[in-house]
């Protein structure tokens, strides 16, 4: 039997965060590590969460994420782009809010040469 499971793909800057979805209790891991283990910062973690806590669903899905390229914070935003766009794969009704608070617009600034 399989889960349902909603993937998407997250950039910003040089980073690229692949984002699965699955139903469980909220548990959060990044590159085979929890969320705690691999950023430092509170405000990375709370950055990561944002989508998460803006719709109510913290605890509904656990967030496996595969992560690669950039610095921790380009991560960090990289891992919210491919949680928003996993939620409104999941769930179209979402979509409004998600957007409104601008979860969905890739950041295009890119570092200078």
């Amino acid at each position: 039997m399989s889960e349902v499971c909603f993937h998407a793909v997250g950039r910003r800057k040089k980073a690229i965060a692949r984002v699965r979805l699955i139903p469980g209790e909220g548990n959060i891991t990044i590159n085979k590590r929890s969320i705690d283990d691999y950023f430092g910062y509170e405000t990375l973690k709370m950055q990561v969460r944002q989508p998460l806590t803006l719709t109510d669903t913290t605890g509904r899905f656990d967030v496996i994420v595969n992560v690669k390229g950039g610095g921790h914070t380009g991560q960090a935003g990289a891992i919210r782009h491919g949680i928003a766009r996993a939620l409104v794969k999941a769930d179209e009704e979402l979509k409004p809010a998600i957007k409104k608070a601008g979860y969905l617009t890739r950041d295009p600034r890119m570092k200078e040469r």
